[in-house]
C-alpha cells in the first residue's frame, strides 16, 4: 500500500493561478472558468488579497506587472507607482524640522497607484468588464471570510498600530481585539469602494466620495496631498530589463522598483558553483 502525503495538487484545465491565499487564487480561478484570461484573473485575485491579506496588499497600495503575451510575443511591463504629492517639498519637510526623509506618518503616503494599474492593464490586455473582475472580492467583504492562521498572526502583531488610528481600530479590531485563526471577518466598506469601482472604473476612486475621503483625512494628519495630485496621477507602460542566468532569460521592472537589484544577485550567484 503507498500513502501520498503533504497537499494535493489542485488543477483545471483553464490556467494557473497561484496567491499566498487559497481564496484568492479561487477567485482568479472563478474568473479563468468565466471566460477571461490571465490579466482578468491577476487582477481579481489582486482584489481578494487586498481584503484577506491586509496588512500586505489593498487598493491603498501600488502596483507592478510583467506581462507575456503568448499571441504575439510582447512583453510587458506596468508600472503603477503613485507619485508623491506636489506639495511635499523638501523645504516644506524640513521647515518641519526634518533633515532626512520621514520613515512613518502621513508624509511617507502616496497616491496609491493599485487602481490606476487594475485599469490600465483591464483596458490593454483584459477582456471582462471591471464588475466581473471585482464580484468575489465584493462578496468575500460582504458576506465574509473565515481569517487564516498565518494572517491571524500578523493581525495581532499590529494591534497596537491599529489601536492609534480610530477609524482602523474600528475596522480591524472587531471587539477590542485582532480576528483569531477561523473567526469570520466581514469589510462592508472595502466592498462598497469596490462597488464604486466597479461601477466607475477609475474615476470612482481617484474622484468622488473615495478620493474626498483620502483627501480628509490627509488633511486631518498634516498632509499635503490634492484632489489634483490624485486625479492627474499617470502610470507608466515600461520596458523590462533583463539579464540571463545559467542559459534561461530573466525579465525585471526597472527602477524605481528593485527588480535590478534581483539581475544583479543573479548575475553574482551565477559565478558560484551551487550545484557543488
Amino acid at each position: 500500500m503507498s500513502v501520498i502525503v503533504g497537499r494535493s495538487r489542485i488543477a483545471t484545465k483553464y490556467g494557473i493561478v497561484a496567491a499566498s491565499q487559497p481564496l484568492a487564487a479561487q477567485a482568479g480561478v472563478r474568473i479563468l472558468e468565466r471566460g477571461g484570461n490571465a490579466v482578468d484573473a491577476a487582477i481579481a485575485t489582486n482584489a481578494v488579497m487586498g481584503l484577506v491579506e491586509p496588512q500586505s496588499n489593498g487598493i491603498g497600495g501600488d502596483l507592478f506587472a510583467t506581462v507575456y503575451e503568448a499571441k504575439t510575443g510582447a512583453l510587458h511591463g506596468l508600472n503603477a507607482c503613485g507619485w508623491a504629492p506636489a506639495g511635499l517639498t523638501p523645504a516644506l519637510l524640513k521647515a518641519q524640522g526634518h533633515t532626512s526623509m520621514p520613515q512613518a506618518g502621513i508624509h511617507t503616503v502616496t497616491v496609491p497607484g493599485a487602481v490606476a494599474g487594475w485599469d490600465a492593464l483591464r483596458a490593454k490586455l483584459g477582456s471582462l468588464a471591471f464588475a466581473d473582475l471585482l464580484a468575489p472580492a465584493i462578496g468575500y467583504a460582504d458576506e465574509g471570510f473565515p481569517v487564516s492562521d498565518v494572517i491571524a498572526a500578523h493581525w495581532e502583531g499590529l494591534t497596537n498600530k491599529l489601536a492609534c488610528e480610530p477609524s482602523a481600530e474600528d475596522l480591524y479590531l472587531p471587539d477590542g481585539r485582532a480576528p483569531r485563526p477561523g473567526e469570520m471577518f466581514r469589510n462592508p466598506e472595502l466592498a462598497a469602494s469596490l462597488r464604486r469601482i466597479a461601477a466607475h472604473g477609475r474615476d470612482g476612486f481617484y474622484d468622488g466620495p473615495i478620493a474626498e475621503a483620502i483627501l480628509a483625512i490627509s488633511a486631518a494628519k498634516g498632509g499635503t496631498m490634492t484632489a489634483a495630485d490624485l486625479r492627474e496621477l499617470e502610470i507608466e507602460w515600461v520596458d523590462p530589463i533583463s539579464t540571463t542566468y545559467r542559459g534561461w532569460t530573466v525579465y525585471e521592472l526597472p527602477p524605481n522598483t528593485q527588480g535590478i537589484a534581483a539581475l544583479m544577485m543573479l548575475n553574482l550567484m551565477e559565478q558560484f558553483p551551487l550545484g557543488e
